[in-house]
């Protein structure tokens, strides 16, 4: 830390406990009562340095030989009026970064200028505080800090937006190393010489060297500090992005059990109008627990829908546990918001959206254009091949995403049907290169609904592909007695016809059948195979047992044909039964016609593709 010494006089001043006097071979003739604390002083050596002291006293009559001057308001309170008056009777005071800012105001408030006496107090101040203080990293930001208890005085004199221009200065023209006002011991950091360099060597300090000490700041005084740094343009995004992570960390709450007040709810929204523009600047992770703190402190709309367009644009970085931001409203509510993970979704959807295709243009305008060399085009064409794989390749990330999403919330006993279906249909089906995680979780949902009716249960089952479940998930949709008795149907013949398809077991199949088991086949060989829950309960957990035989297959069928009754009539009019599957042949007569009502719609379906 620098320090000043001024003065040269050995006089002390000493106390008691009403009043404070200095030791002179003159009587006082001024009191001066400053914050309850009366002083027994001179006017002479006051009068000549305080233009202020100079017109009260003129003010105010002499009564008897002691003249009595009281400052109410005076900044800085007892301890920066002593070195005032210190300097005025040439007694020596000491100058650090710690006190010059409440020593500026009082010398502000006593006008000890330039035009009173030369050499006076705010002159040496002013040098001090620009040759020294403002040369020196650490010892601007705690002169910085103490701006904070004379705001408005601070902001007269200039000393905050020097603090801060000074501060700004340094990080633009280092942004990522240390230069020598910089590089500092953390535990000897003040001991640094007046012209700012250090005063013994320090191992390198790491490119975010200045984040961790600009996190000691106020919201105000950082925020206006981050401002100034990013104005330039110079600094790094992901710079910026680091150390707004590291002031995050140390002043935001981020457990539910933290006090939250109306300040924390003002720091997280300075916090979010100074995250960089720029993708990737900030991590998504970082992105959805500033969420999950909005939340907590119940933010602003505002702020909450910036870092859910902030996440969506980089939601394939994200994990299920991230996504898992908890909802505040009540009780008796869902346990997890998931409004808010749909905004992520929509706008992760519509910053993923192709452009428009141009429309073709005629020969005409090909001969036109023939001048542009083939190898631009070959390179544009490359180009838009690789951003539109890179977007299909996002899609799929946030779709294994979304269902490992969907199993967490399936077990929200508050969670409404509708919320659950519309997290599911906002990724598009070709993203699923297979229906396994969705299949897990719709079983989640059905066991933690057990109220939920056919009817509902049918539209629950809508958005599964039966076509893209591996032989597992296959195994167990058809013992799983929550299933719609049509989902079972479905699984077991396309199961069956794979099977068949794939051991030769079958005679003939028709063509729109075979057309589809080989669409199918072509795609089964991507999908990964599935996996179960090893954390789940023993009840949640899937089990193949048995389902070798098929006789279990039979078992289950029978025990739901009580609902056949329930399929769509328009379904099986008019129907034509395809020609016999020796591999289905187990299952029995009434099983069969379920199956020939089966068919017609994977004909339709097919001769649509």
């Amino acid at each position: 830390m620098k320090f000043m010494k001024l003065g040269s006089r050995p006089d002390t001043f000493y106390t008691t406990e009403a009043v404070r006097s200095v030791s002179s071979e003159v009587s006082s003739d001024l009191i001066i009562q400053v914050k309850g604390s009366r002083y027994l002083l001179h006017k002479f050596p006051l009068l000549s340095k305080c233009l202020r002291l100079q017109k009260l006293c003129s003010e105010s009559p002499e009564s008897s030989q002691l003249q009595i001057v009281q400052l109410p308001d005076f900044p800085g309170g007892v301890e920066a009026f002593e070195h005032c008056a210190k300097f005025c009777y040439g007694i020596t005071i000491t100058l650090s970064a710690y006190n010059i800012v409440s020593i500026r105001c009082a010398a502000e408030y006593l006008q000890m200028t330039e035009d009173v006496e030369k050499g006076n107090l705010i002159y040496k101040l002013e040098v001090f505080l620009n040759s020294c203080i403002l040369h020196g990293w650490r010892d601007t930001i705690v002169t910085l800090q103490s701006t904070k208890a004379y705001p408005l005085w601070s902001e007269d004199l200039e000393i905050t937006s020097r603090c801060i221009e000074v501060l700004a200065s340094k990080v633009i023209s280092h942004p990522s190393k240390v230069s020598l006002s910089h590089s500092y011991s953390r535990k000897g950091r003040d001991d640094l010489s007046c012209n700012g360099s250090e005063s013994h060597r320090t191992k390198p300090v790491n490119k975010g060297w200045w984040a961790e000490d600009l996190a000691e700041l106020g919201i105000d005084l950082y925020w206006r500090t981050m401002i100034a740094v990013k104005s330039c343009g110079r600094v790094p995004s992901n710079l910026i992005g680091d150390a707004l992570r590291i002031y995050a960390s140390r002043w935001l709450p981020m457990k539910q059990e933290e006090e939250v007040t109306s300040k924390h709810r003002l720091l997280l929204e300075s916090i979010v109008s100074l995250l960089p523009s720029d993708k990737n600047a900030v991590s998504c992770s970082f992105l959805l627990k500033l969420l999950k703190a909005a939340s907590l402190l119940k933010a602003s709309s505002s702020s909450r829908m910036d870092l859910a367009r902030r996440v969506g644009i980089q939601l394939e970085e994200a994990s299920v546990g991230d996504l898992l931001i908890p909802s505040l409203a009540s009780t008796d509510e869902m346990v997890y918001d998931v409004d808010i993970v749909m905004t992520i979704l929509e706008n992760f959807m519509l910053q993923g959206q192709s452009p428009q295709t141009s429309p073709q243009r005629s020969r005409g305008d090909f001969e036109r254009r023939r001048s542009r060399s083939a190898e631009n085009v070959d390179l544009m064409f490359q180009e838009s091949r690789r951003s539109s794989s890179a977007s299909h390749g996002s899609k799929i990330k946030v779709a294994k995403l979304v269902d490992g999403y969907l199993q967490e919330i399936a077990k929200d006993r508050n969670l409404p049907m509708s919320k659950f279906i519309a997290i599911a249909e906002a990724i598009p089906q070709f993203s699923r290169l297979d229906h396994d995680d969705l299949y897990k979780a719709i079983d989640i949902y059905l066991k933690g609904h057990p109220e939920l009716n056919k009817s509902e249960r049918k539209r629950l089952c809508r958005i599964l592909d039966c076509k893209k479940l591996s032989v597992e998930a296959c195994m167990h949709a058809a013992q799983n007695e929550m299933l719609p008795l049509r989902v079972v149907v479905q699984v077991l013949f396309f199961e069956q016809a794979r099977a068949a398809m794939s051991g030769g077991q079958v005679t003939e199949l028709p063509d729109n059948i075979k057309a589809l088991l080989a669409a199918h086949k072509k795609t089964s060989k991507t999908t990964a195979s599935f996996s179960t829950n090893a954390t789940m309960p023993p009840e949640d957990q899937w089990s193949v047992s048995g389902l070798k035989s098929p006789k279990s297959n039979i078992s289950t069928l029978k025990m739901k044909l009580a609902e056949v009754e329930d399929l769509d009539e328009n379904f099986v009019k008019g129907i034509e039964k395809p020609k016999k599957v020796k591999s289905v042949s187990m299952v029995p007569k009434r099983p069969k016609r379920m199956f020939s009502k089966l068919w017609p719609s994977i004909k339709n379906a097919s001769e649509k593709n």
